[in-house]
């Protein structure tokens, strides 16, 4: 008989394995009694309306109550999130999540008359308060703020376009509940499925266990399919919506001019995507090859190339901290720190945790970051990416006040990568100069995992957005049929003839991916993030020092700057194709390098 593996509890792991979430709030009781203030408070909003334009000094008095307020959001909204991600079965943090969601509409909609009223001031004298030395932490908002004035509308639009917030998340919230909560999704091994480990899973060494994990986890997302659709079909037609209520042309240009990207980033990303897919078909032959298999299927795209090394916790943190050696003793020492003994890291394996990582600012309190360890090389290159997030979070933290924009996400995962590919870049240099060819593979296929998820499934699911987008604004339809086609014909672009695919179960990708498909436009971002960060990287083998300085100046600038322009300033135009193939070439060179080692391997 088949014993069947068990994770234990949320509650039997150890402490130190889990993140320093009491730094929010000491006790579940003290974040209820926040919950009480923030609505009490938020409702005070009120008194401010009509009166931000009678003096510069009425228009500060507001921009402070805010500000303290979105700040105490944000640390209210990461422990009800955070509680939440680590135990899925927890009925007690999805009910404080959704309260947490209650709240924040509420603050949408009491804050509503803020932006009406600000815009409809003299812009002249506005401009004028703003060059005042009390304004400099909110001057960057409020210039962004007249950016946007065409699509602001009048403050009771305003205020119903608030209050439908919560509503509008209704699906957002419903898709993680399925996916994390009520999804089955059987054996493989012996070992119960869970968003936790199904990654590893999915790599493990004996073929038929990987076989049985990929399509199982497929097919309990099959099982709902049409209820899945249902979801992604309204959060598209939401965003639809709200594009047009707000005079955009179309989804995609609501999305991203706030941080004024063009759309041509998107559509230069894809076209260019397309345009080097061979190389990503001459990866799926050299690694058939490598495996010595007759066909390579989609269940074999993470088996490892040669025997795992097992990786403990604490040697990813010195190898981390080795790598990132280039930037300076003061950014390593933060990063240890923050690793080992502030507890930034909740890493545990148990029952109920949801799939994935990510990095969430902690409100200004201190970084964390969510992900679960499995001791794989994989776990490493986590590690690394959240780790990038994390001390971006840092020094724009140190650098600015709260009231100054945060980050985006087109900021964020040129961090985040930049971190893995720096690490990646040393460890390869020491496996060289050991002459350790199997630990040199291990990290080129640890590369090539991590472009597989950024670099190939995100400009995936950012073409298959658009079109959704596309078909949505034309006046069409989403059935789930048509989102399983879509998603298998743009996936059979990336394998070309190296993939034997199964085309219903490889359709059903885009309903494994709750956070990134329902937050609008947000995965092409991983793919722009990727390119940047290795055009980056190749400046320091040029110069050093001067390549430091100016990262280092990208990541303090935090939000000051928009992605864009912030980017340039430190050398990478994301108008040009140019990062998309510096980083087409990286990956050619990695199949290259796996190509050269499998003939060696022939020969002997």
């Amino acid at each position: 008989m088949t014993t069947i593996k068990t994770l234990p509890k949320r509650a039997e792991v150890a402490r130190e394995e889990t993140w320093d979430i009491e730094a929010l709030y000491a006790t579940p009781a003290a974040w209820e009694q926040e919950a009480g203030a923030l609505t009490r408070d938020i409702a005070g909003l009120g008194k401010y309306a009509g009166t931000l334009g009678e003096s510069p000094e009425a228009l500060l008095a507001y921009l402070r109550a805010e500000d303290e307020l979105t700040l105490r959001l944000s640390r209210f909204m990461s422990y009800a999130s955070m509680s939440a991600s680590v135990d899925g079965r927890d009925a007690v943090a999805a009910a404080w999540r959704d309260r947490a969601s209650g709240i924040l509409a509420e603050y949408g909609s009491a804050s509503a008359f803020a932006r009406p009223e600000l815009l409809a001031l003299d812009e002249a004298t506005l401009r004028g308060w703003l060059g005042r030395e009390d304004f400099r932490d909110f001057r960057i908002k409020i210039e962004r703020l007249l950016r946007i004035k065409p699509h602001v509308r009048s403050a009771e639009v305003e205020e119903l376009l608030g209050a439908v917030q919560a509503p509008f998340a209704s699906e957002r919230g419903i898709h993680p509940a399925l996916a994390n909560m009520d999804l089955s999704f059987g054996t493989a091994g012996g070992e119960k499925i869970t968003q936790g480990n199904v990654d590893r899973l999915t790599s493990a060494p004996d073929r038929e266990v990987r076989r049985e994990a990929w399509e199982n986890y497929a097919d309990a997302h099959l099982a709902v399919r049409h209820s899945q659709a249902a979801m992604y079909a309204t959060n598209v037609r939401q965003n639809v919506f709200l594009a047009r209520a707000r005079r955009y042309p179309d989804a995609i240009t609501a999305s991203l001019s706030p941080d004024n990207i063009p759309t041509e980033v998107v559509t230069t990303l894809l076209d260019t995507y397309r345009a080097n897919t061979p190389i990503w078909h001459r990866y799926w032959r050299v690694r058939r090859a490598w495996l010595g298999l007759p066909e390579l299927r989609e269940y074999d795209v993470k088996a490892a190339l040669v025997d795992p090394r097992p990786v403990s916790y604490a040697q990813a943190v010195d190898w981390i901290a080795a790598g990132m050696a280039p930037l300076g003793e003061e950014y390593v020492r933060d990063l240890r720190f923050g690793l080992t003994e502030d507890r930034w890291v909740d890493y545990a394996e148990n029952d109920g945790k949801r799939q994935g990582a990510y990095s969430n600012g902690g409100g200004r309190v201190k970084p964390y970051i969510f992900m679960t360890w499995n001791g794989t090389l994989g776990s490493y290159s986590t590690l690394a990416h959240e780790i990038g997030h994390s001390m971006h979070s840092l020094l724009s933290m140190r650098e600015h006040a709260s009231s100054v924009p945060r980050y985006t996400l087109f900021h964020a995962e040129v961090a985040s990568n930049f971190n893995q590919a720096m690490v990646r870049k040393h460890l390869l240099a020491q496996a060289r100069a050991q002459g350790d060819t199997d630990f040199e593979v291990a990290i080129i296929e640890e590369a090539l995992s991590n472009f597989h998820r950024y670099f190939f499934i995100m400009p995936t699911l950012a073409a298959f957005e658009l079109e959704a987008y596309r078909r949505i604004e034309a006046g069409g339809t989403l059935s789930a049929p048509d989102l399983i086609e879509l998603t298998a014909d743009l996936l059979s672009e990336g394998y070309g003839d190296g993939v034997t695919m199964d085309r219903e179960r490889s359709g059903s990708l885009w309903a494994q991916f709750s956070t990134h498909l329902y937050a609008n436009f947000y995965a092409y971002q991983y793919a722009t993030g990727i390119s940047a960060a290795h055009q980056l990287l190749e400046r320091f083998g040029e110069d050093e020092a001067g390549a430091r300085d100016t990262y280092l100046r990208f990541l303090k600038s935090g939000g000051s700057l928009d992605p864009i322009d912030a980017l340039k300033e430190a050398g990478v135009d994301m108008l040009s194709p140019e990062p998309v193939q510096a980083t087409f070439r990286t990956l050619e060179g990695y199949v290259a390098r796996l190509e050269e080692l499998l003939a060696q391997r022939r020969a002997n």
